[in-house]
């Protein structure tokens, strides 16, 4: 059967090889193993060097730590990778925490701007490709910490290659909006280097990206916020409490609306103007010629569509899908675990909704257009979305707040709703108001945030199968417990593909 968007059977990433095994293993076992395979496999295709053995890994040379990350930068394109162990201890309740942003695009000068009004950060450090939004980033700063001193403030480093700033031992956290693509390479190398992590959904660009960062985060035990930041909107906590303690009933079905999958890339080669490092933006990434949709010149103000292209994003299955799948696992009790089995849509190749997630208990998740997500119990249906929500029991609307106009207000309903339906609540789920100010203060406590690793990698995984059923219109079962296919269905290559050069996930 030809691939979604293929010719013949050479499928729809071209020159991107995909890896040809998964062994079984937990995150951490199978994350080794499949390295392993992948390792073997480029070896025989590259005869340069640019996997660190494990005795050089534990054992590095002694080596001042300056000219130490010069001598790094200059060798090759792979990760600069320090072990844990030179960077500095967790910060204290009363420290001002240091922030580097790397990706200083749309998403990452709003996350910026954010961070710049918790009193307990400060941003020190920008890291971008192209030279005017690094610059634009470095000056909105230092004009941010100026007004607020009084006094002229020229405190905000500006670099082009996020190496340099893991590089500095005076950071202790990265915040991470770069394009999917690059998201598992830099956490990885952020946690090598001891900082804890910011980073933006979706999570990872492939499933073995996910297990990997998973496994690397424990290793080197940093704190780590995914950008789900829905989790922090009290309407989506409590539609989620009031499934998980069962105010609707047994829950039957789930629709996730959001859009649909990605395509390979196809856009014409452009000319590019001087200041953006387009090898670099690439990264991993297959070469191909510029094209501004991709990476847009100047601060735009916009959501550049390399989303759309698998071969940086996984279209707004991941894009959207990271949020209202996300949910949906909340919803559902599924942080910890995932779907069973993938059922494709009818006309799989041209669709752009239909297909199906089935989670343990045979809860059928699917795939609408429609943006929201919508629980179905036996005794009622929960609606919600961004400043939206819906409550029906037995026929009887108990809270709907669906337009700006609606009364009560929202935080009138949200209340009732508390003090009605859930004021015997068995199940309280952690409570957030700010995102960015929760992973502060859990580089404190030392605790995990309301977006851990694990619960982004879940949802990526779910967000990735579901985009399995697009690209290949094939049912198939999966094992949520080993993340491997299961019942000798699905296809381990679908898992990962190769990086161009020398990137590497070494952790």
């Amino acid at each position: 059967m030809a691939e979604r968007g293929s010719k013949g059977n050479k499928g729809s990433i071209g020159a991107v090889q995909l890896l040809a095994e998964l062994p079984q293993g937990q995150w951490e076992e199978s994350a080794a193993a499949i390295s392993a395979t992948h390792e073997r496999r480029v070896k025989r295709r590259f005869p340069f060097k640019f996997f660190v053995s494990k005795t050089e890994w534990m054992n590095p040379i002694p080596h001042p730590r300056r000219s130490f990350i010069q001598s790094m930068l200059a060798a090759s394109a792979a990760p600069l990778f320090l072990p844990s162990r030179v960077w500095g201890a967790s910060v204290g309740p009363n420290d001002t925490i240091r922030l580097g942003l790397i990706g200083c695009g749309i998403q990452g000068r709003g996350l910026m701007g954010g961070f710049l009004k918790l009193p307990n950060a400060r941003v020190v450090a920008v890291c971008d490709v192209d030279t005017t939004r690094r610059e634009f980033s470095k000056q909105t700063v230092e004009e941010f910490y100026s007004k607020q001193s009084g006094s002229e403030f020229k405190g905000c480093a500006v670099y082009a290659d996020f190496r340099e700033l893991l590089g500095r031992s005076d950071i202790d956290a990265v915040v991470i909006a770069t394009p999917d693509h690059w998201h598992a390479i830099i956490a990885i190398a952020a946690s090598v280097a001891g900082k804890d992590i910011y980073c933006e959904k979706p999570l990872t660009n492939t499933v073995f990206e996910a297990t990997s960062l998973v496994s690397a985060i424990r290793k080197h035990g940093r704190v780590f916020q995914t950008g789900s930041m829905q989790r922090s909107m009290r309407e989506f906590r409590i539609a989620c409490e009031l499934v998980r303690n069962g105010v609707i009933g047994k829950i039957a079905k789930v629709d996730a609306g959001f859009g649909g999958p990605a395509k390979a890339c196809d856009l014409p080669a452009e000319e590019m103007e001087n200041g953006l490092d387009w090898d670099r933006w690439l990264g991993p990434a297959p070469m191909r010629e510029y094209n501004s949709v991709l990476s847009p010149r100047g601060v735009n103000k916009h959501f550049p569509m390399w989303r759309m292209y698998r071969e940086y994003g996984g279209g707004m299955i991941t894009d959207w899908g990271a949020h209202h799948l996300d949910i949906t696992h909340w919803g559902l009790d599924m942080d910890r675990s995932g779907p069973t089995e993938i059922h494709p849509s009818e006309n799989w190749n041209q669709a752009q909704e239909g297909a199906q997630l089935v989670y343990p208990g045979g809860v059928q998740v699917s795939h609408v257009s429609v943006n929201g997500v919508t629980f179905y119990g036996a005794d009622g249906q929960v609606y919600v979305n961004r400043g939206k929500i819906k409550v029906t029991l037995k026929d009887k609307v108990e809270a709907a707040f669906m337009a700006k106009e609606d009364k009560p207000a929202l935080s009138e309903q949200l209340d009732t709703l508390e003090k009605t339906l859930l004021s015997n609540a068995r199940v309280r789920l952690y409570a957030s108001s700010d995102h960015k100010a929760d992973f502060l203060n859990a580089m404190v406590t030392r605790k995990q945030p309301i977006a851990d690793v694990e619960t982004g990698a879940r949802t990526v995984i779910g967000c990735h199968l579901l985009g399995f059923a697009y690209y290949y219109g094939q049912k198939f079962k999966w094992n949520a417990a080993n993340n491997r296919f299961d019942g000798g269905s699905g296809d381990p290559r679908w898992l990962h593909r190769e990086y161009r050069g020398a990137w590497s996930l070494k952790a």
